[in-house]
């Protein structure tokens, strides 16, 4: 019977979801971004996707994805580097045939033209493989970072909420200490003083994102705590964790949800803001804000801001639609 009941609500809420067109569109924009991000390495490479050579049928740009993840590496005929130089019997090359670390020294600063679809930057990088694997990092960023911030905010906001008392009132006051540190600027200290990493970029992002998320827990579990089924798993005899992890909080996640959209739109806009000012990732990974610094030096390349700047637009505009249709979907007023 409580199965059933939760099935008809998440149901009504996607039907509710659905009506605002614009966070469906969202939505659908948000997994196209995702699809391009995980699947970048077939999409634009400085290897064929497929071809044959000297006999052998091959599938390099599938192989160098395998090496991307870590699964396999280059060995034997795989290995060859410059793979534009050889003759084929047949061959298919990725939409985008460059990747983003590929330097076109005849072409530095080029124009968008038919060779290179947006554009070079001042090194010769091909901007809309650049685009690409921006994409990649900037998800992944705003993912991980949201991912760190989440384990926190729901730990320490499930800790006060169920508790109460003195566990409430020293969780609240550190919560509110860390608001008033200006986290952007925290950021650039943390990304200032050790050595530039993708993954430090994540995790300073998620240690100064998590207040929010505890704050919306907490108030949730002061809500929840007090209802019935609260009381009866308490009357059984059910460990504080059970209670708090397996009944309260699947019903105390809806604002969770919320803020989660919100805060990966707010991370990939840090980061970009970050490789912009050159505090985010290392120099060597292409990202959309270290394409927008580009521009800097070079006034007349329209192509390095307007580009990199409307993905940047767009993706934030997706996740924070969607973060809305999220909220009104959830509304408590479904729930009766």
């Amino acid at each position: 019977m409580t199965q059933k009941k939760t099935q008809s609500y998440w149901g009504l809420v996607w039907q509710q979801f659905q009506k605002n067109r614009l966070s469906v569109g969202a939505f659908y924009l948000v997994l196209f971004l995702i699809a391009v991000a995980t699947f970048g390495n077939l999409i634009s490479n400085n290897k064929p996707v497929f071809c044959i050579y000297e006999g052998d049928v091959m599938f390099p740009a599938f192989k160098d994805y395998g090496v991307s993840l870590g699964i396999t590496e280059w060995q034997g005929t795989f290995a060859i580097k410059d793979w534009k130089d050889l003759k084929y019997d047949s061959v298919i090359w990725p939409l985008v045939p460059y990747k983003a670390s590929s330097v076109d020294l005849m072409n530095p600063v080029a124009a968008p033209s038919s060779e290179h679809f947006l554009g070079t930057d001042e090194t010769g990088r091909d901007v809309l493989a650049g685009l690409i694997e921006g994409a990649s990092i900037s998800l992944s960023i705003g993912l991980v970072s949201m991912g760190v911030a989440l384990t926190i905010g729901i730990f320490l906001g499930c800790l006060a909420g169920y508790y109460g008392g003195w566990v409430d009132i020293a969780l609240s006051r550190l919560i509110e200490v860390v608001i008033t540190f200006p986290s952007f600027f925290l950021i650039i200290i943390i990304a200032a003083l050790y050595e530039s990493s993708i993954w430090l970029v994540m995790l300073a992002i998620g240690l100064t994102g998590w207040t929010g998320i505890a704050r919306f827990t907490r108030g949730e579990f002061l809500r929840v705590r007090n209802q019935e089924f609260v009381s009866a798993a308490q009357a059984l005899g059910f460990r504080d964790t059970k209670i708090i992890f397996r009944h309260i909080l699947p019903n105390a996640l809806a604002p969770v949800l919320i803020s989660a959209a919100f805060g990966i739109a707010s991370a990939i806009l840090t980061e970009s803001s970050l490789s912009f000012l050159g505090f985010g990732v290392p120099p060597t990974q292409v990202t959309w804000g270290s394409i927008l610094a580009g521009a800097r030096g070079s006034t007349y390349a329209w192509w390095l801001a307007i580009f990199p700047g409307l993905m940047v637009f767009i993706t934030v505009t997706a996740y924070n639609l969607l973060g809305e249709g999220i909220r009104d979907a959830l509304d408590p007023k479904l729930k009766t």
